[in-house]
């Protein structure tokens, strides 16, 4: 699989290291990318993470304001500014940075959770209450799909 998914809590050792999730390492790995691009997500208290799909994306992204425009200096910035390069050890793990951690809030575990391209990196009890607001969303979404009638309705359904 190309894609990172399901989620994952794994602890900081002693040394403030902690231990990407073999399933995500393997992404990676058939990325072609042997580290980690890192950067505070711009509308959470995550990390987004990724190989050269996540550097792809930003790129695309970037790319759609035109060269030298405050909204391409703005989002360069913000991405590429504020990204970091971590190398994982022979083991899988990295090293977050104290600037990184005062992002998440992390301390002695992190939560990694597939986003598809990318993946996040949480502290766990936000990305608890996160998920349980994200659910809730969609349930809205999903009930809301449901009384538009037809569309919402399963195929084979009768009255």
């Amino acid at each position: 699989m190309n894609r990172f998914v399901s989620t994952f809590t794994m602890r900081l050792d002693a040394k403030g290291r902690v231990s990407i999730p073999a399933s995500f390492r393997a992404v990676l790995a058939r990325d072609g990318f042997e580290g980690l691009y890192c950067h505070p997500a711009l509308d959470r208290p995550a990390l987004d993470a990724g190989g050269n799909a996540l550097l792809s994306e930003i790129e695309t992204l970037i790319e759609r304001y035109p060269p030298y425009s405050e909204e391409r200096e703005q989002f360069a910035a913000a991405l590429y500014g504020r990204s970091e390069t971590l190398k994982p050890d022979s083991e899988g793990r990295i090293i977050l940075t104290d600037t990184l951690k005062a992002h998440t809030g992390i301390s002695d575990s992190a939560s990694f959770v597939g986003l598809g391209h990318k993946f996040q990196i949480w502290e766990p009890k936000r990305l608890n209450a996160h998920l349980a607001e994200a659910n809730e969303k969609i349930r809205a979404l999903k009930k809301s799909l449901g009384s538009l009638g037809g569309a919402g309705e399963p195929s084979g359904a009768s009255g």
